[in-house]
Order: C-alpha cells, then sequence, then structure tokens
C-alpha cells in the first residue's frame, strides 16, 4: 500500500518509493555492520535509514544519474573509477560508491552527491584517511575531473569519456585501456603509468622526478613531458607527438606518425622509428633505429649519435660531428666528404634515394655520428 500524497506525479511517486524501500531496510538493519545503499536522484546525499544508535555511518551509496555525466572527485585517498557491470544494469543509470579502510565519523567527512542539473556526481572529503580507499563504479561513457592531494593514488579502468582530467600530488595515476577525446593528466611528485592502449588527444605532465611509463598511446595528438624522471613508451601510434624531458631519459619502442623528441640533459632511444622523427639532446646520446622513413633529423650538441637503418632503406644522408663513423656494410652511393669547423660532413645516397623525398640528417658537432646497416630482425633481437 502506498500513502497517497498532494500533488501527485513521478516525482512523488519516486519519494514514496523511497520512503517504503527505506523503511524496508530499516526493518532488516539489526547489527552495527549494517550497510545502507540507497538510490538518489536529488541533489544531495540521501538520509541514511538507521534501526538504533547501532547502526554505521554508511559505506556504500547509489546514486541515480545521467548515463552522459560527470564525476567530481577532490580526495586525499586513493580512488579506483571503473565502469558499471553492463549485464546488471543495462540502462548504464548508476553511480556506484564504496568506501574502504575507514570507520564512523571518517567516513562521515565524505560528501557523496549528485546535482540532477549539472550532471555531476561529486565526492569529496579534505579530511578522510590518506589510507582510505574509495572505489566508484560509473556509467561508461562519463566524464571524469579527478584531483588527489597527498599520497593519493588514482587508478581508472575501461571508461569512454569526452574529457577525462586527473591531478595528483605524490601518488601514482593509473590509466588502463581509456578512451577519451581530451585526456589531461597532471603530477608534481607521483607516476603516471598507462597500461593496454590509451585513446585520445592526450597531455602529460609530470614535475620533479616523476617517471611516465606507457604501453600504447594512440591519437591524433600526444604531448607528455617530465623534467628529472625517465619518460618510457612501448609504441607510440599519432599523428603528431611531441615528448620532452629536461634531465630524463627518454626511451621509446615503436613509434608511427610525426614524432618530435627534446631533452637537455638525457638520453634519447627510439628502438624503431616509421615516419618522421626529430629528436635533440643538449648533453645526452640518441640512439635510433629507422625501419620507414619519412625524415629523419637527429641532433646531439655535446654528446653522440648512432643511426641504424634498414638494409633497403632508400635516403638521402648528411652527417656531420666532429667524427664520422659509417660501417662498412652500408654502401653510400655519390659520397662526398667535407672539413669544416673542426668537423666532418659526409652526404650521399642509400639505394638510389632521392634528395627531395626522404633524408637523414644526424648531427654530433662536438661528438661522434656512427652509422650502421641493421635488420629488422636484428633490433628485435636487441630490444628483448
Amino acid at each position: 500500500m502506498f500513502v497517497p500524497c498532494s500533488g501527485w506525479g513521478l516525482g512523488c511517486l519516486r519519494l514514496c518509493l523511497l520512503r517504503v524501500w527505506a523503511s524496508e531496510v530499516a526493518g532488516r538493519c539489526a547489527c552495527g555492520a549494517c550497510q545502507a545503499r540507497l538510490y538518489s536522484s536529488g541533489g544531495s546525499q540521501p538520509d541514511v535509514s538507521r534501526s538504533g544508535p547501532a547502526c554505521r555511518t554508511p559505506k556504500e551509496w547509489a546514486l541515480l544519474v545521467s548515463p552522459f555525466g560527470r564525476l567530481r572527485t577532490r580526495l586525499p585517498c586513493s580512488l579506483a573509477v571503473r565502469p558499471l557491470d553492463p549485464l546488471t544494469y543495462p540502462d548504464g543509470d548508476r553511480v556506484l560508491v564504496a568506501v574502504s579502510g575507514v570507520e564512523g565519523g571518517a567516513v562521515a567527512s565524505l560528501q557523496v552527491r549528485y546535482d540532477e542539473a549539472q550532471k555531476e556526481v561529486a565526492i569529496v572529503s579534505d579530511v578522510i584517511d590518506p589510507q582510505a580507499s574509495v572505489e566508484v563504479n560509473a556509467p561508461l561513457k562519463f566524464d571524469l575531473n579527478i584531483k588527489s592531494s597527498g599520497s593519493g593514488c588514482v587508478k581508472v579502468e575501461n571508461i569512454e569519456c569526452d574529457n577525462c582530467k586527473i591531478e595528483t600530488e605524490q601518488g601514482t595515476s593509473i590509466l588502463q585501456s581509456v578512451k577519451s577525446q581530451k585526456l589531461h593528466i597532471q603530477t608534481k611528485g607521483g607516476k603516471v603509468i598507462c597500461l593496454g592502449t590509451v585513446y585520445g588527444n592526450i597531455d602529460i605532465h609530470a614535475s620533479d622526478k616523476s617517471t611516465v611509463t606507457v604501453d600504447k598511446l594512440q591519437g591524433s595528438s600526444v604531448n607528455v613531458s617530465t623534467e628529472d624522471g625517465l619518460l618510457k613508451a612501448k609504441c607510440l601510434y599519432t599523428e603528431s607527438s611531441f615528448l620532452s624531458s629536461a634531465a630524463g631519459d627518454i626511451t621509446l619502442g615503436s613509434v608511427h606518425g610525426n614524432i618530435t623528441l627534446q631533452s637537455k640533459m638525457g638520453n634519447i632511444t627510439v628502438d624503431s622509428s616509421s615516419g618522421c622523427l626529430s629528436a635533440s639532446t643538449y648533453q645526452g646520446a640518441i640512439d635510433v633505429y629507422v625501419s620507414q622513413l619519412g625524415k629523419v633529423e637527429l641532433k646531439s650538441h655535446k654528446g653522440s649519435v648512432l643511426v641504424k637503418v634498414a638494409s633497403s632503406l632508400q635516403a638521402y644522408l648528411q652527417l656531420s660531428g666532429k667524427e664520422i663513423d659509417v660501417n662498412s656494410e652500408v654502401h653510400v652511393e655519390e659520397m662526398d666528404e667535407a672539413h669544416k669547423d673542426d668537423g666532418i660532413i659526409i652526404t650521399g645516397l642509400l639505394n638510389q634515394a632521392s634528395k627531395h623525398e626522404k633524408w637523414i640528417k644526424a648531427d654530433a658537432p662536438k661528438g661522434t655520428v656512427s652509422f650502421r646497416s641493421q635488420s629488422w630482425f636484428q633490433s628485435l633481437k636487441l630490444q628483448d
């Protein structure tokens, strides 16, 4: 039986259903371990029904939401975001929140609310125990705006969204199989780890000694920067990428597209480049294998440059440095050697290449430029 109320309509029906459902939950609550799970479409966290003083503050929330909304969090503790189970929630209209690792008043400091007008779920606390852990199951296509303070870590898995913004201080950010039109990650001292394939227009900025390690980035535009930390990526499939580090090394596996690499003090290594590549470092060394050629420019102001190419590669060469070392297995046609400013410049053609189509330029004014022929299988073996 439902108790009638004035202004009967959909909103009133929902309110009455909540009252009856909450009453049933209260009737079943018999111990301090009871955890209430309420559905809310209103603008604030629902009140928790209790059977008496023995019931604790809830650690779980279930909010009725728009399936194309946004999650905003401000937490000093760990946060994990995953998609809803599509079989259990085929409409994708819930956000489930669960807290572990804390009790009582510490949980009460956590604000969980849904703003229906803004289509935004907010999870906020400045004082919750940093050892706590918050887990969120959200609709598959849900925007994220996450800010973590202290050592709080963030993990996002299998989410698709238009915008994903993650900011951490000392905590680690882990993204696994994430798709986003715009993905922005910033850390002041934590690690950034991308597992599986991360799709989208990507900006990653890591300060201090933060490291960035990536399985695969794929998108139109990728920008990644570190200061003193290592920047390592196994695979890049992009139209345009810009990767930089002040003092850390840049180590890449297979890269495709137009790639620009810059480092002041670190070394640059590319296991396989297919496309246009520009790499420069002030003091470090450069080691690059060119499998398929667009235009390649490599320069180390104070270090050395090692260029390895596929034996069948067609390219116009311009090698300049204090010393030039061309392996005897490499056959350079129309080779010309000139001496200038205490250095050597060698030009020539590989495999009847054209000067105007594809070329490799390597410059090490204070070091040695080495040029080698290497098969793709040799390159894979060296990578292993």
